[in-house]
């Protein structure tokens, strides 16, 4: 009975797409062979690591399949724009 549920198991995972398309950040010079396609920006971020995410969900409902941070700043809250690419 145990080989039955663990055969069930491992089909389901077999058969379970990993592919992600969320938006990954690209530098300046892998940006130089993609086409802009616009851009986004986002604020209120208390941490960079939290502007970045906030930047690259918004460059993914775009659906962008990379980006690139133009500008991040602010005091105690901060805000950024990046470019997107499609």
């Amino acid at each position: 009975m145990k080989t039955i549920k663990y055969f069930a198991a491992a089909t389901a995972i077999a058969l379970t797409s990993f592919a992600t398309f969320a938006a990954e950040p690209v530098n300046l010079q892998q940006a130089n062979d993609l086409a802009p396609a616009g851009v986004v920006s986002a604020g209120h971020a208390t941490t960079l690591s939290g502007l970045e995410a906030k930047l690259a969900a918004k460059a993914e409902a775009q659906g962008a399949s990379s980006y690139r941070i133009i500008s991040a700043g602010g005091n105690n809250l901060l805000s950024g724009t990046a470019v997107i690419y499609k």
